[in-house]
């Protein structure tokens, strides 16, 4: 693991594969700042479509056109705050690059400590909590400044900081950075590494003719798993290579020849892997990890 004096974001993360890898983690005001853009987009969208249905009710001229584009203002309101609050954050976070908007815009997303694909059950998990961190309190907090009762107005806003400034501070009592819903959905939020093919290591030796692999053996990984790969050929470490090559081969169903060296057949594998998915990116195809079926 990265020395945290070194490098306090940085991290350890296993993969699958059991290749220890370095991740950094987003900073406070990284994820701040995408919340904030994030807060921001949804009350655009609410203002844009409350302005467009007063817009329509005022059209309809039925009765008291005033008091009827009220009502409809009103009730798409709620209605679209419900529908923005509940689903927004979650199912952007569900998707395949495990980010909202704001967080693309920050380049950070969520991605889980366990170093495998990012389940749906803990996206939920970690936006269910939204709701208890943020939400409720900043309702409590308007209610009180709409509040007729004055004494009991201000206890409830004081309750509500309280409870915002909780939940705001929790991240920076824990090593992690983690907020209370990432701490029970077991995700954290990362800086999003840059999907791109890397230097072709493959064209430094030549084509090994011990290794045939087949379509099928190749399509079991992806670009992630590619890059993986070529950490560990330039890293050298014999006893990584031997478990990497080992899970290799296993997840592939290749046999081992005698006196096969796990360096040749990494070097060999990453070369037509490589190959293959330079291949596919020409016919706009891109096999982004092992867990993405629909490319393969």
């Amino acid at each position: 693991m990265v020395e945290a004096s070194l490098d306090p974001q940085a991290r350890s993360l296993v993969t699958p594969e059991g290749v220890d890898l370095r991740v950094r983690l987003a900073s406070a005001g990284e994820r701040a700042t995408a919340l904030l853009i994030d807060l921001a987009i949804m009350l655009g969208i609410l203002i844009a479509v409350s302005i467009a249905s007063a817009a329509a009710a005022w059209q309809l001229h039925v009765g008291d056109g005033g008091e009827l584009a009220n009502e409809m203002v009103g009730v798409v309101w709620l209605l679209l705050a419900f529908i923005l609050r509940t689903f927004y954050f979650t199912l952007m976070e569900c998707g395949s690059r495990g980010a909202t908007f704001g967080k693309r815009i920050m380049g950070v997303r969520v991605a889980s400590r366990e170093g495998g694909p990012l389940r749906a059950d803990a996206v939920v998990a970690r936006n269910a909590m939204r709701e208890l961190e943020l939400y409720l309190p900043m309702i409590a907090i308007l209610l009180s400044i709409f509040s007729r009762g004055e004494q009991v107005s201000s206890w409830i806003a004081l309750c509500g900081v309280i409870w915002c400034g909780i939940f705001l501070l929790f991240p920076f009592f824990n090593r992690d950075r983690l907020r209370a819903g990432d701490l029970i959905a077991g995700t954290w939020v990362l800086k999003t590494p840059k999907q791109k093919l890397l230097p072709d290591l493959a064209s430094e030796q030549a084509r090994d003719e011990r290794f045939a692999f087949t379509e099928a053996q190749f399509s079991v990984y992806g670009v992630k798993e590619l890059q993986v790969l070529e950490t560990v050929l330039r890293s050298a470490d014999g006893e990584v290579m031997l478990a990497v090559a080992d899970r290799i081969r296993t997840k592939i169903a290749w046999q081992r020849a005698p006196l096969e060296a796990d360096f040749d057949f990494l070097n060999a594998y990453y070369a037509g892997l490589r190959r293959r998915l330079e291949q596919k990116l020409l016919f706009g195809v891109r096999k982004r990890d092992k867990f993405d079926t629909g490319a393969a």
